[in-house]
């Protein structure tokens, strides 16, 4: 076998290559992450004014009510209030942004579905919140509440292209670029989610320091307990290492389907929001047509599945969030109807009393009924999230 030997001048030459080859690739890496930045934070491509940043904080990853208010008394011209962001979506009123921070979605119709009230629309304009950015680019590879964007790219270039009104549209390489830094230090909330997302272990639920906290654990734990329903009951919709999606227990019910990222717990039937409620007519496969009166389906409009099954993974259904980092992101839910997590915790409250109630409202209790300590102790066990 021939031995190679390597002289002083050899080693030292190669170590200067490889010395100059990591600065280079260095380099690149930080040019690339400052190209992402002025892209996602200043980068309007000749639209309405609007950036990445003006819908997704730094703080939050969307806009709350209370921002958008902040934001309009500071500067009532703020991008944030054209297009889409106005009351008619053609930059008039401002009255729903600043209560609600929703935006109008314009949402395709799928081949079977039609309104009502207007039989040749094939579109639908809903009022939706802004999603977060916190987490969701490097961890969650479901975008968007109705899960209809397939790639961090696409969603990105819908935005722009819808909501931005490009003028000039980003090419494959800014696309490229803003996605990657969606998925840089500065969009995780804890150093263990981003060692998570490069490869290392999965968070674990904290143990909780206060009665509460760990009266609130109990609910997110993933458990079977016949004894006691509400041990791991906010887990039925929340399992996974980032809390994001129904586990595999196949004796739950209640409309649960194991598995899935998409599940209604009533936040379109109920409508705190008090969104605009419209007849969605859905042609099922054996010709026969279904009625959805809601204000907004969900997942029923990607999917074109709208038929009873006692299922909610379509039928006003949206994507289970994760809930890592939840107390920096408000308001909840896809129309922004949970300011606090005291009101998303009062939702469930009431969620369970429904379908956890075989024989509705009578003699015979819910199953699971959530006491105003209970909510209290979900809501201090979320903030150590």
């Amino acid at each position: 076998m021939k031995t190679t030997r390597w002289t002083t001048s050899a080693v030292v030459a190669a170590y200067v290559v490889a010395l100059a080859t990591s600065l280079s690739g260095q380099s690149n890496s930080v040019s690339n992450r400052r190209d992402g930045q002025h892209l996602f934070e200043r980068e309007t491509f000749g639209g309405n004014g609007r950036t990445c940043l003006t819908c997704h904080s730094r703080e939050t990853g969307t806009v709350s009510p209370q921002e958008a208010q902040q934001r309009f008394a500071t500067d009532p011209a703020d991008a944030l209030f054209v297009h889409d962001g106005s009351d008619d979506g053609e930059g008039n009123g401002v009255t729903r942004m600043l209560a609600d921070a929703t935006i109008l979605m314009k949402i395709p119709l799928p081949p079977n579905v039609r309104l009502a009230d207007d039989p040749n629309a094939r579109t639908v304009t809903l009022r939706r919140g802004i999603p977060t950015t916190l987490n969701t680019p490097a961890l969650d590879p479901i975008l968007m509440v109705d899960g209809r964007a397939a790639t961090l790219q696409d969603q990105a270039f819908a935005a722009i292209h819808d909501h931005a009104q490009a003028g000039i549209g980003p090419s494959a390489l800014q696309l490229d670029r803003i996605a990657q830094f969606q998925q840089t230090d500065a969009f995780f909330t804890s150093s263990a989610l981003r060692n998570f997302a490069r490869g290392g272990p999965a968070p674990l639920l904290p143990e909780g320091t206060t009665d509460s906290e760990r009266r609130g654990r109990r609910f997110f734990e993933d458990v079977v307990d016949f004894a006691d329903l509400k041990h791991g009951a906010c887990a039925s919709c929340h399992s996974g290492p980032m809390l994001n999606k129904t586990n595999d227990f196949p004796f739950l019910a209640f409309g649960v389907v194991p598995g899935t990222r998409f599940q209604s717990v009533l936040v379109s039937e109920l409508n705190a929001a008090g969104n605009p409620v419209r007849d969605f007519i859905f042609t099922n496969p054996d010709g026969t047509e279904t009625h959805l009166v809601s204000p907004d389906p969900g997942r029923a409009l990607i999917t074109g599945v709208a038929q009873e099954s006692g299922q909610f993974d379509s039928i006003n259904a949206f994507k289970i969030n994760a809930l890592w980092g939840v107390r920096h992101t408000a308001p909840y839910f896809h129309d922004n109807s949970a300011r606090t997590l005291e009101d998303v915790a009062a939702h469930y409250a009431a969620f369970f009393a429904i379908v956890t109630d075989p024989d509705g409202p009578g003699p015979t209790p819910p199953l699971v009924v959530l006491t105003p300590e209970d909510q209290a102790d979900i809501v201090a066990f979320l903030k150590l999230l």
